[in-house]
């Protein structure tokens, strides 16, 4: 049940009979709104303003002409006005408590499905598969599962697909590493490590031998080198690297093009690997399944759901010809320079989709990829879950295929903004470099197993009811770490507009106070206390749920934000905007805080009424573990 829309169809009549015209009724509707302060009702309409002025009135005078013809139906009380023609609106607390006992029976807590549901396809993470996943990936990631598991809980189809970067120039440092500087016993023990250093070798060093025999041969100055080989070794090597990152800065009087022979080396490799060469694609071939599991093991860490599609640029390069064809054929690219093909967007913004050499672009990857998609699954929209530096990318490839003819398609660019170190700035280990995701994890998973004993014996302290510790089994404190650890990651991303930058601080994201998913767990779990220590049956309260009594503030608070559940849901699918369930998922966790401290459950003061908060108890815990679960983040029974 969504309750604002419940709301909006009460006044659409109302509009009507006071004369506003039918095509702006969803506009005036889309102007009822939670409200912003309890104290002025649960709702606030404030259409009456922008009416007034195409009706020629006053706006409290249209406020009360609406208000006069909106039928209640006992859903609201007789809404009031205020200010210069608000429209205060506050639900019945019977009405409240006859839904809430409503979706307390249903296994979906009252959500509807969609009710024309749409097939959507998702592309998220999209990691290199030659090296492993640092911080950088987090984001996508967890953003697209999020998104995933939204839309398809709201009754949409959703096609996962992982684009992977399998095929590209980092195979060929991987090939040239691997034949050049292979260290045989750290690859038979762990080959992605070995790759991984591999790649950060030829990339980053570019081959300190092949550098050094290049200055050397080319400008060394002899009568140095013989008084003093070392400093010349040295100065020959820091200029090389600075011609080899283009840099003019050097001492040597003999200029000239320097030429990599390093990045010759791998460039060939990789055009070897393009061409088909068997020797190249049976490395590329042995290399895959050891990256990709490396990968996966990460997934499985953040509790990713298994994707439903892993293709990579290889499973699109043999159609990257017929794609330039194509967009030949229909005048979507012109030649460029050299025998270049470009798409033209502006005088200054063109996509290269060929180069002049023959060879293709991620553009025309990406392009062949919405052709595939299109063809293959027949989405209403892809969504590409994708960090910001890409925007200008993504605004072109989506023009380009509009005008190439997928225009019934809504393409998406779903941005989100980078992950920042405590001081605010890109997050880096020590030694400067991204900090690998796993290790990452790692440390929260570790954490989270410190955070959850530290809570326990402070619960033991203050005389709770909690089980000893060494009756806690070490399954059990493993599990409850890795839930709590790996769930505090997520959602102090997930907590954050998409749109922002945040920083990764893991004292926040373990506060056992404030939204995190610390607070959130913890309420769950205090939920199932309740029920424990009570030895209640909490299937009763959902196959037959008692009569819910309403008879204390913070009751109908709480009641009021469990209704809300469906309307957030659908907010948050609408613009793919995941933390708009975190901020529900806050209010939530107040209301029940309130609800706690003010409403005695299993003390209550009738059998009636003890049946009524167990009831609200039980929805709190599975409308938080419900939503927390649909951003991929567990719950755990005691904390």
């Amino acid at each position: 049940m969504n309750l604002l829309n419940e709301l909006r169809s009460l006044f659409e009549p109302a509009l009507l009979a006071v004369g506003a015209d039918p095509a702006k009724v969803p506009d005036y509707l889309g102007m009822v709104k939670p409200s912003a302060d309890a104290k002025h009702g649960d709702y606030q309409a404030n259409f009456a303003m922008p009416l007034a002025k195409v009706l020629g009135k006053k706006p409290p005078e249209v406020a009360k002409e609406i208000i006069d013809a909106t039928p209640t139906d006992g859903v609201i009380e007789p809404p009031t006005v205020a200010g210069p023609g608000f429209i205060n609106l506050k639900l019945t607390d019977a009405w409240i408590a006859e839904q809430v006992q409503t979706i307390a029976a249903s296994d979906r807590l009252g959500v509807a499905m969609a009710a024309t549901p749409k097939t959507f396809v998702i592309d998220y993470s999209g990691p290199n598969v030659a090296k492993p996943l640092h911080v950088g990936h987090l984001r996508s990631t967890i953003i697209g599962d999020a998104l995933v598991r939204l839309l398809r809980f709201l009754g949409h189809t959703v096609v996962g697909d992982n684009h992977l970067g399998d095929w590209g120039t980092q195979f060929g440092m991987l090939i040239y590493g691997y034949r050049t500087f292979l260290n045989k016993e750290a690859y038979k023990s762990d080959p992605v490590r070995e790759l991984a250093r591999l790649y950060v070798l030829v990339r980053n060093v570019g081959g300190t031998i092949d550098i050094l025999s290049n200055a050397f041969t080319n400008f060394r100055d002899q009568a140095a080198f013989e008084a003093d080989p070392v400093a010349e070794l040295t100065r020959l090597y820091v200029n090389g690297l600075k011609r080899a990152k283009g840099s003019d800065d050097d001492d040597d009087e003999a200029k000239g093009p320097f030429v990599n022979p390093v990045a010759d080396a791998y460039r060939r490799e990789t055009a070897k690997l393009h061409a088909g060469d068997a020797d190249n694609l049976k490395l590329w071939q042995e290399f895959m399944p050891a990256c990709m599991e490396e990968i996966h093991k990460v997934y499985r860490q953040l509790d990713i759901l298994p994707m439903d599609h892993e293709l990579g640029e290889s499973f699109y390069q043999p159609m990257l010809a017929g794609v330039v064809e194509e967009l030949q054929a229909k005048g979507v690219s012109e030649t460029g320079d050299g025998g270049s093909v470009i798409i033209r967007f502006g005088e200054n913004n063109v996509a290269l989709i060929r180069k002049r050499d023959g060879a293709f672009t991620y553009t025309t990857t990406d392009l062949a990829t919405i052709k595939h998609r299109i063809a293959t699954w027949k989405p209403d929209a892809v969504l590409y879950v994708v960090d910001f530096r890409q925007g200008h990318h993504f605004k072109n490839l989506f023009t380009a295929a509009e005008r190439w003819g997928f225009s019934g398609v809504e393409f998406n660019h779903v941005s989100f903004g980078s992950v920042l170190g405590k001081d605010g700035k890109p997050l880096k280990t020590r030694d400067g470099g991204v900090p690998e995701l796993s290790t990452l994890l790692d440390r929260a998973v570790e954490l989270g197993g410190h955070l959850f004993e530290l809570i326990h014996w402070q619960r033991a302290a203050m005389g709770h009811d909690v089980p000893k510790w060494d009756e806690i089994s070490d399954a059990e404190k493993q599990e409850i770490a890795r839930v709590v650890g790996i769930g505090a990651v997520k959602y102090a991303d997930l907590s954050q507009s998409r749109t922002s930058d945040y920083r990764f601080d893991f004292d926040k994201m373990l506060a056992t106070n404030g939204n995190t998913a610390t607070y959130m767990q913890y309420a769950y779990a205090r939920c199932r206390s309740i029920f424990r220590k009570g030895n209640a049956d909490e299937k009763a309260f959902r196959t037959r749920p008692p009569k819910v009594l309403l008879t204390h503030p913070a009751e109908r608070a709480l009641a009021v934000q469990l209704l809300k559940f469906e309307e957030v849901l659908s907010n948050a699918a609408a613009e793919y905007l995941p933390h708009y369930i975190t901020q529900y998922l806050w209010d939530v966790a107040k209301a029940f805080s309130g609800f706690f401290e003010g409403c005695p459950v299993l003390t209550a003061g009738s059998e009636e009424l003890k049946a009524s908060r167990l009831l609200l108890t039980d929805l709190t815990a599975r409308t938080i573990q419900t939503a927390l679960g649909l951003l991929g983040i567990r719950t755990v029974e005691r904390m």
